[in-house]
């Protein structure tokens, strides 16, 4: 069974950058995509990126193109998000998940095996 762990949270002044990690334990075979996601006190769970597992093409959700790149190292078996340009906005606890649905970035019910989270918290 598969197992993901996020980490690389932190606190980080306005403008600043954090780069999370998601690590991934057991088989992956039947997933396709590997996607961030992220939970804002009170609100919902809101897509941010993908990776198919098959090419490694990525997704973007519209609202987070050009600051958060993810990216992924195979031998590693980790995922990558790389976060600059922080704003305050972007505090929450960041997931990452697995999907046998869906390649891009889609609802967070299509996405499964979610990790504990890594709390982000951009502040001055």
């Amino acid at each position: 069974q598969v197992q993901l762990v996020e980490s690389g949270g932190g606190l980080v002044q306005p403008g600043g950058s954090l780069r999370l990690s998601c690590a991934v334990s057991g088989s992956t075979a039947g997933y396709f995509a590997i996607g961030w996601y992220r939970q804002a006190p009170g609100k919902e769970r809101e897509g941010i990126s993908s990776i198919s597992l098959s090419d490694d093409r990525t997704f973007y959700a519209d609202s987070m193109k050009g600051r958060f790149t993810i990216s992924r190292d195979s031998g590693k078996n980790t995922v990558y998000l790389q976060m600059n340009s922080l704003k305050p906005e972007d505090t929450g606890i960041y997931y990452c998940a697995t999907s046998s649905i869906a390649r891009g970035v889609a609802p967070a019910s299509w996405y499964g095996n979610w990790g504990p989270g890594t709390q982000v918290t951009v502040s001055s």
